[in-house]
This record gives structure tokens, sequence and C-alpha cells, in this order.
């Protein structure tokens, strides 16, 4: 038995295992496998996302993050409740039943706010998911948005290994308070997202290990990954990017630990390569977000470097991401795209 069928037959991985598919040791076999899972459970459908990137003010102050509070050259916006929801209008005649509403921890989004923004969104699409990716709130919070409608929450970990933690955020902030806030949510009833960067400053295979560990545990509903790509206005803005190469691993080992999950191919993975995002629908992901915010807020919501923020990903071009998805034989689907429970 390779290497490869072990992990897939027992759904988990060791550290010596993770060392060896790294290093580029059955490539092919690995992805070959990942996409046989994918297909198994999800056939060769594409979910789509609508992501509307709300404001782009944020409290904390993460180290490698554009919009972090410390940084005093970006152009600070938000969208209005009138223009999130001209967001939806539009993504819904394009097709989208999936609204994510990604923003930095912005304190003028209280609570009451949130709540009327889903409420509002739900009454007028009734048949669309809401997921929101907000960051760390309370136990209450939590509970607010969901009695008001939410139905799926993305909250990445970002490393899974205390010291690590510590070298990526502040001192107030805590792995500890993460991954509380992620139990939190599973426990309320969300479908819950988790993930990291891949390549991070300080990032080992010790690192990732505990990563895979705790996927593992948490067992979400969506892990999102992507290459660390710096942002020249933060303090790891001279750090090296991730790969393509060890994001797709990454991607398919996942695939193989946890068959059911929604799998993104990345913004950030079309960022550094042309064609990553078929590559990472190729290593086992099955989930794509193109972008819905307005077209001249979508460069000031700058967490990394060169992000893609016209042509496939605007909203406007569906069309031709749906041919590029079909060119290696998928095809996106128009529904909420949710994850599929095991029978």
């Amino acid at each position: 038995m390779s290497i490869v069928d072990e992990i897939e037959a027992k759904q988990n991985i060791t550290l010596e295992q993770l060392q060896y598919l790294l290093d580029g040791n059955e490539a092919d076999y690995l992805k070959q496998r990942a996409v046989a899972v994918r297909e198994r459970i999800y056939g060769k459908d594409v979910y789509i996302r609508g992501l509307i990137e709300f404001t782009n003010y944020c409290r904390n102050n993460c180290y490698y993050c554009g919009i972090r509070r410390g940084n005093k050259i970006i152009e600070r916006y938000r969208l209005s409740q009138e223009g999130i929801l001209a967001c939806c209008g539009e993504g819904y005649r394009l097709g989208f039943r999936t609204f994510v509403l990604q923003g930095g921890e912005d304190e003028y989004y209280t609570d009451d706010r949130i709540c009327q923004l889903i409420g509002d969104i739900k009454a007028s699409y009734p048949d669309c998911a809401v997921t929101l990716s907000i960051g760390e709130k309370s136990r209450g919070s939590y509970e607010a948005y969901f009695k008001a409608g939410a139905d799926r929450y993305l909250l990445r970990h970002e490393t899974a290994d205390a010291g690590h933690y510590k070298t990526l955020h502040p001192r107030e902030m805590s792995l500890t308070n993460r991954k509380e806030c992620l139990y939190n949510l599973k426990d309320i009833g969300y479908q819950v997202g988790a993930g990291f960067m891949v390549g991070s400053p300080g990032q080992s295979v010790a690192t990732l290990y505990e990563d895979m560990q705790f996927l593992r545990e948490l067992n979400p509903h969506m892990v999102g990954i992507g290459p660390f790509i710096p942002q020249h206005d933060t303090p790891m803005g001279d750090k090296a990017a991730g790969t393509v190469d060890m994001t797709v691993t990454l991607l398919s080992i996942i695939r193989l630990l946890l068959p059911r999950v929604l799998l993104p191919a990345t913004t950030a993975l079309g960022t550094i390569d042309p064609i990553g995002r078929e590559k990472g629908l190729q290593a086992g992901a099955n989930v794509v977000m193109p972008n819905l915010s307005p077209r001249e807020f979508r460069e000031k919501y700058a967490i990394y470097d060169k992000k893609i923020c016209t042509g496939e990903e605007a909203a406007e071009c569906i069309e031709c991401l749906k041919k590029r998805v079909g060119n290696i034989g998928y095809s996106i689907v128009c529904d909420r795209g949710d994850y599929k429970v095991g029978e």
C-alpha cells in the first residue's frame, strides 16, 4: 500500500508522511486520489460563492495583513447597507446563491447592524446562504447572527501552533481564543470554515502537521488555504511568498483527511499563478469565490499585494470563469452548495 493509500484509508497522516509528500513524492497519485474522493462525494460540480468585501477597517494589527490597524497608508472604506444589498442583487442575477460578507473586525458594524444586514439579505433572497467572515466575536454575538439567519462562518485559524501564532499576531490575540471561537461556532450550528496561509513566515513541516491534526479534531465543513503573499505596508512585507506546489499538495492532503469538506481554490492561488485556481480544482478543491464587491473598492481591500481584482475575479466575467472551469472537465453550479453530510 502506498503512503497516499494509507492516508486515505486512515484519514490521518504522520509527520513523516507529511514531509514525504511535501518533498514532492507521489505528487500525481496524491492529486489523482484527492480528485477521486472529491468526485465520489460532489461529482464534477464546482460551487460559486459571491464575495462581498464590505469593509477594510480592522481593529486588529496582524503582522501579515494589509488592512491591519497600524497601516496608515491604506485608504479605508465601508459599503453602505444599500450598497451591500445591491451587490447581492447583482450576484443573484448572475446565479449566485451564497453571499460571503467578508471584512476586517470593524467596530462600526455592531451586532445590531450585522443582524439587520443578515435579515435584509435573507428576506430578499430566502433561497440563498449567508456566510460571514468578520473575525473573532463573543459567543453571544455568534448566536445573534445565527438567529438572524446566518448559515456559515469562515474564520481561518492561521496556524495551530501556539508559538507560530505569536509570530504572526500581536500580543493581544491568542490561538486559544481563535480556537474557542471556532468551537463555539460549530456548537451553535453554523457550517464552519477554518484554514491557514501556506508558506507563512516561520511555518514548518511541524507546524503544518499541527494544522492537519487540528483540522481533523475540529472537523470543519470548509477549509480555506492559500499561499502567503506579502503586503508591502506590513512588517512581513519583505518575506517570501508561499508556492503553488505546496498549496495544491496540501489541498489534496486535506481532501483525503476530510473527504466531505468544502475546499476553495482561493483568490490567492489565482494571484500567484494565472491558472492557480484550475490547479486547485485539479487537486481536490470544489469551490471558487468570485468578487461581487463594487469595482472601485476591490483594490482597497489590500490584504496582500497584487490581488487579482479584474477579469475572471470580477463577477461580471462569470461566463469566462464557467468556460475555464469547463475546460478542465468541471461545471459551475448555481445553488447554495451546502456541505454534504455522510450517510
